[in-house]
């Protein structure tokens, strides 16, 4: 498995005669990378390439976020990599990726669009701007033709999917389920945050999500659903609701009836955590 860690190296590194899948990660991996490595190879097949990015996003960051904070181990990181099978990581510092501007009040940045001020967005007015600008330098540089990315950041993927799309970057875009623990919490890289109070409070997150998936089954609306979704997070004392959303798949106002997703953010202590569901809403009339 090839360790790239300058552009140079990676333009002189990828074969060119190979199908490309890359799978774009800030580190710390856990199972659900490992995950998303496995579905990238299934994309391009045994003879494809099989590409890892690892890169802490300084642009995606707020202020006052945890960009210093934000776990990192390498070693472990390239352990993950090698043992899924991934042909090569590439490790870009980030003058490699920005030159010398990394502050995106500073530099040419991709706009997301209203949708990027919605809900996370309104939370994290600088994120997605970050978000798919790196995701652009990464696409240019790597010349994939598949990237696979996961559903939990499922606003995120729908801005990739937008700006790959509007921008005729010419890259197929793959979402893959969420991973989940044992007790349903979505696996995330700041999971590491959670004591063991916290975990169980964060649990509230997937169980109420199940109940408003079980609320649709059962024929209610997008209004019940979401009312369903916050009254069981209320439940969790101490838990704080940032936002629950009912939305059509590809995120619009009204999700109306048919395929449909449950997106919600908390806070459990100084961690924030994320987690979507996909649901069907009825047709009662």
């Amino acid at each position: 498995m090839l360790q790239i860690r300058s552009r140079d190296e990676l333009s002189l590194a990828l074969p060119p005669d190979r199908t490309r899948a890359v799978v774009m990660t800030m580190g710390s991996l856990h199972e659900g990378h490992a995950q998303l490595i496995d579905a990238a190879r299934r994309e391009v097949g045994p003879a494809g390439h099989v590409l890892v990015t690892i890169f802490v996003n300084p642009t995606q960051f707020g202020p006052q976020e945890d960009l210093d904070a934000y776990p990192r181990d390498e070693a472990a990181d390239l352990d993950v990599c090698l043992r899924r099978g991934a042909d090569a990581v590439y490790l870009p510092a980030v003058s490699d990726l920005y030159g010398s501007v990394a502050d995106p009040s500073e530099a040419i940045t991709v706009d997301p669009g209203p949708l990027g001020l919605r809900w996370e967005g309104e939370a994290r007015p600088t994120h997605f701007r970050g978000v798919l600008t790196v995701v652009s330098k990464l696409l240019h540089t790597c010349r994939p033709d598949v990237a696979v990315f996961g559903e939990k950041d499922y606003q995120q993927l729908t801005l990739v999917r937008r700006m790959v799309d509007q921008l005729d970057f010419g890259v197929r875009i793959v979402g893959e389920p969420t991973a989940r623990d044992g007790d349903g919490l979505a696996l995330s890289s700041r999971n590491v945050y959670l004591d063991a109070g916290q975990r169980s409070l964060a649990a509230y997150l997937p169980r109420a999500l199940g109940a408003g998936a079980e609320a649709a089954r059962a024929g209610a609306d997008a209004d019940v659903v979401g009312e369903t979704v916050e009254r069981v997070l209320r439940e969790g004392d101490g838990l704080s609701v940032d936002y629950v959303v009912v939305t059509d798949p590809e995120m619009g106002e009204d999700p109306g009836h048919g395929p449909a997703r449950i997106l919600a953010a908390v806070r459990v202590g100084s961690t924030r955590l994320l987690d979507n569901i996909d649901i069907e809403l009825l047709d009662v009339a």
